[in-house]
């Protein structure tokens, strides 16, 4: 611990000293020297695409092993250079997001499948460039698409473009959402019960910052996880919901995976537990389990609940609304345990009065 960090207080726990570092991956190097001296190289560059200096091993005991064969990878090329010497470039003519913006204006609905990955990245790369970080107006930009999305749906999406899509998606979907709303359903006059199906596969929201995303259906595995500021509503999630989340809010309707909240340190989730299943499933190593007695949070959840209604369609969230009072009492708060001594100490900073404040004496007897 304290290693890699510049803070004084985490340095503390680190016992040892750099010196002893510096030490160890200079061993480290000189090891590696004298592997590609054994081998006959002077630098890890001369090794490079020497498949000549590689053999497969014989002494596999494993039956799966032992059926591998590598010789199309350790055959010498004849002609061409051993390793890859000029840049790769990838031709982005074809790529989604080139008609993403033509389309949008007219407001056609744009057929999307599963060889279509990142959509909506370079388009916010383009809108960043030319508007800045704080990007456009809320909804400026709202495309409606519709089929099998790829891997990383809305991945990295700016402020101001909204990515509506009927159907589903693969893994990655919102990776790094930066502002941006992605918003899936079924599609129409579908004979299946939204959350009782997986719409989007693992991963979702990895690493994002802003932004919200709304998915009328089950998600997979690691759901927001390392989500540090986007607001979230789906209806079920895999194992490892909001693994390492530190900011933003996730709301879940519907049942959860193992290992709920592992590492999460900021952030609030709040979980539909109807069946009172919920703590066996959670990771409370570093949160804690409340009620949903709050106020605000209750209009909070409720509000958002609304806008996934209005925006999913979700027959799901119909039936939370239609029985709210019921219901409400089945929210459980998840509240990371540090994160809420850090809420504690901005409130009291802000109800401190400033150091400049009049102090006021009592005035006992005399007149006036």
């Amino acid at each position: 611990m304290g290693v890699a960090t510049q803070d004084p207080k985490l340095r503390e726990h680190f016992h040892g000293r750099v010196e002893d570092l510096v030490t160890f991956f200079t061993f480290i190097a000189e090891g590696v020297r004298r592997h590609l001296a054994a081998l006959g190289f002077r630098s890890v560059e001369e090794a490079v695409g020497r498949v000549e200096r590689l053999r497969q091993r014989t002494d596999v005991g494993h039956w799966k092993a032992r059926r591998v064969d590598l010789s199309a990878l350790l055959t010498t090329p004849v002609d061409g250079p051993r390793s890859c010497s000029t840049p790769q470039k990838k031709d982005l003519s074809g790529h989604l997001d080139q008609a993403l913006l033509a389309r949008a204006k007219d407001g056609a609905t744009v057929p999307v499948t599963n060889v279509h990955r990142a959509v909506g990245a370079m388009l916010s790369g383009d809108l960043v460039r030319k508007h800045g970080a704080a990007g456009l107006a809320d909804d400026a930009l709202h495309v409606k698409l519709r089929g099998s999305a790829g891997q990383s749906f809305g991945a990295f999406l700016c402020r101001g473009v909204t990515l509506d899509i009927e159907g589903e998606a693969n893994d990655s979907v919102a990776k790094g959402l930066s502002g941006g709303r992605v918003i899936i359903a079924p599609p129409r006059g579908g004979s299946f019960a939204p959350e009782d199906n997986v719409l989007i596969g693992n991963t979702a929201l990895y690493g994002a910052t802003a932004g919200e995303a709304f998915f009328s259906g089950l998600a997979g595995e690691r759901f927001a996880v390392r989500n540090s500021g986007a607001t979230a509503v789906v209806e079920g999630v895999g194992d490892h919901g909001c693994e390492y989340m530190t900011g933003g809010v996730v709301v879940v309707l519907g049942p959860t995976g193992r290992n709920f909240a592992a590492g999460m340190s900021g952030g609030t989730a709040y979980v539909l537990d109807r069946n009172r299943t919920f703590k066996q499933r959670c990771n409370l190593e570093m949160v804690e389990l409340e009620s949903l007695v709050d106020e605000s949070e209750i209009w909070l959840v409720y509000g958002l609940v609304e806008s996934h209604l209005r925006l999913t369609r979700s027959p799901l969230a119909q039936r939370v609304l239609d029985n709210w009072e019921h219901l409400v009492d089945a929210f459980v708060k998840v509240m990371p345990t540090d994160y809420r001594k850090v809420l504690q100490a901005r409130r009291a900073q802000r109800l401190r009065p400033p150091p400049s404040a009049p102090r006021l004496r009592a005035i006992s007897g005399g007149e006036g």
